[in-house]
This record gives structure tokens, sequence and C-alpha cells, in this order.
């Protein structure tokens, strides 16, 4: 049944014929059990969802299923191996087609482990450049800000030791160690001392004015900085989800590509195997009765097509010979010029009758 071959009239074929559609049918078979696997993984890493994969699997299995069917039951055996062949290429190449989508998710699922590892460096990457990229946007800002703050806390460093330098001048002065060398606290002291005085004041309004400007930039620098934190930590888990069937493939494509190779030649000669089995195999005793049963169709069928050309042929004949012999008798003619002359009256009264509608 699998094969596409008919079973009835397989029965009463030889058992050798029966084992050789068996075993096309039991490969068509299991290629679509294979597809039913392969695709329910597939869906699997893309819905997350064992059921819904499941079904979509088995509808996707059921379809691989049936092309395969009516690819192996289309290939008919007519005793020329090369016309056989030209007519099943367009088969083998869907075969190929459909060995490749098999093939590919059960690839993903062999080298599971070597592609979480290549996914995983790619998710690195990704998190390096996504903070980078991040910090970009953030970094001229934050650099201005913390600059702006440097430069209040310089403009207060430079005033202390402006005050410093004061102090340290009217204490030597005072001392007599510098200045005029006098011991005491004298015209030259006082006028350091208020120097240093308004200086001090100076500080101490620089200070607190500073300070508030310096609390405020924090505030907005903190805020800089969590936001930045924010977009990170928000941009984290869609890199974190970066492990789709996409991105499977693509990390596949990564790996050493003979292992991928070997296997899809394997679900390829699986996919085409029957084809070629029915392609090479020599014209047996089920492709025999199954040409002989369409012979008896296409003949019956053209009987059927003769016996109504010629029923039509002599339909044709036979009205033809009536209708002359009709035409030949009198009574007919008369008939019809009574009916004639009576319509031309009938005419030529509504004629009439029209004209003097109109006047």
């Amino acid at each position: 049944m699998c094969s596409g071959a008919d079973t009835d009239l397989l029965q009463n074929c030889s058992k050798s014929e029966q084992v050789k559609y068996a075993g096309i049918g039991g490969t068509v078979f299991f290629t679509a059990v294979m597809a039913f696997i392969a695709s329910s993984y597939a869906l699997f890493t893309v819905f997350d969802s064992v059921y819904i994969s499941i079904a979509f699997g088995l509808i996707w299995g059921l379809l691989i299923f049936n092309l395969d069917r009516f690819i192996v039951s289309t290939i008919k055996k007519q005793g020329r191996p090369w016309i056989e062949f030209t007519q099943a290429v367009p088969r083998i190449i869907l075969a190929i087609i459909i060995a490749v989508v098999i093939a590919k998710p059960l690839e993903l699922k062999i080298f599971e482990k070597e592609i979480n590892q290549v996914l995983l460096e790619q998710k690195n990457n990704l998190t390096l450049q996504n903070k980078e990229q991040i910090a970009l946007q953030y970094t001229p800002e934050i650099t201005r800000v913390e600059s702006e703050i440097q430069d209040l806390n310089d403009a207060i460093a430079n005033k202390e030791k402006e005050v410093n330098d004061l102090y340290s001048t009217y204490i030597t002065e005072a001392e007599g160690t510098q200045g005029t060398l006098k011991v005491g606290k004298g015209p030259v002291y006082k006028e350091k001392r208020e120097k240093h005085d308004a200086m001090l004041q100076e500080l101490q309004q620089i200070k607190l004015e500073n300070k508030n400007q310096i609390a405020k930039k924090e505030i907005i620098l903190k805020d800089l900085r969590e936001k930045q934190i924010l977009q990170t930590t928000n941009s984290q888990p869609i890199i974190d989800g970066f492990d789709g069937l996409m991105a499977r493939i693509n990390a596949l494509n990564d790996l050493p590509w003979l292992p991928s190779f070997f296997i899809f030649l394997l679900f390829l000669a699986i996919e085409t195997s029957p084809i070629f089995a029915k392609v090479l195999s020599q014209k047996g005793e089920y492709d025999i009765k199954f040409a002989n049963q369409e012979n008896k169709v296409k003949i019956w069928v053209k009987q059927q097509q003769n016996q109504r050309e010629e029923l039509l042929k002599s339909d044709i004949l036979i009205n033809n010979k009536v209708y002359y012999d009709i035409g030949e008798e009198e009574k007919i003619y008369a008939y019809k010029k009574q009916k004639a002359e009576e319509l031309m009256q009938l005419q030529s009264d509504a004629f009439y009758r029209n004209q003097k509608s109109i006047l």
C-alpha cells in the first residue's frame, strides 16, 4: 500500500514481486517517520510546545509520505531505462529537496551540543557588543557630567590652595620669618590677614554653591548610569533567547561541513532509493499485468469513442435522407406556402397600422 501499487493486482503476482514492492513501501513509510521526527524537533525549537510540535510534525510526516508515495507510483516501467530515467528526473529533484528538509532538523539535533557551544560564543559576543553600543549612547553624556563635577571640585581645591597660601603668608609675617621679617602683628600682618579672611569667605561661598551644583549633577549622573544598566538588562533576555531555528542553522554552518554532508547523503540515499529501485529494476510480472490492465482500459475507451463517432455519422446520414424525402412531398410544400402567405399578410397589416398611427 505504501509503495502506491495496486494491492488487488499485486496479490495475484509472485512472491518476489510482492517482496519488492513491500521493500519500496517500507522505505517510503520509514522516510515519512523520519520526516515526522525531524519536523517535530524543528518546530519544537520554534514553538517550545510538545503538543503543537507533534501535531504539525504528524501533518508534515503525512505530507512527505503522500509525496513519496505519489513519486514512486507515477514511475511506470516501459522496458526503456533511459526514457524511464528521464521521466524520473523531476521526481529525483523533488526527492533531493525533501531529503534536505528532513536531514537539516536531524543534523541540528545530532550536533546539538556543538551548536550550543557556538551559540554560547555568539551570545557572549553579542552581550559585549550590546554593552558597547549602549555605552556609546550614554558615555558622552556621563563623561560631560563627570567633567563638570571635576571642574567644580577643582575650583574648590584651587580656592582652598589660595586661602592656605594666604594663611601661610600672614602667619610667617607675624613670626617674622618672611615678608618684613619683623615679629609681631603690624600693619602688613593686618593687611594680609584681611586679604586671607576675604578669600576664606569666598571659599565658603564657592563651596556652598559648588556643592549644590555637584549634588544636582551627581543625581543626573546616577540617573544616566541607572538608565544604561536598565537598558542593558532589558536587552539581555533578547540575546539569551538567540537560539531559534535560524540561529541554530547558522551555527551549524559554522561547524565542519563534512559530517553534515554525510548525513545529508544518507537521507538522500533513503529518499531516492525507492525511485532508483523502481527505475533500475527489470520489468516484472506486476508491471506487465498493470500495463495490460491499462491497455484494456485504453482499448475500451477507444472502442467507445469509435462507436460514438460512427453513430453520429449514421445519424447525420439518416437525418439528411429524411429531410430530403420530406422536401419532395407536395403536401408539405403547400402547407408551408400557406403559412408563409398568412405570415406576410399579418406583417403587411401590422405595417399599415403602424404607419397610420404615425400619420
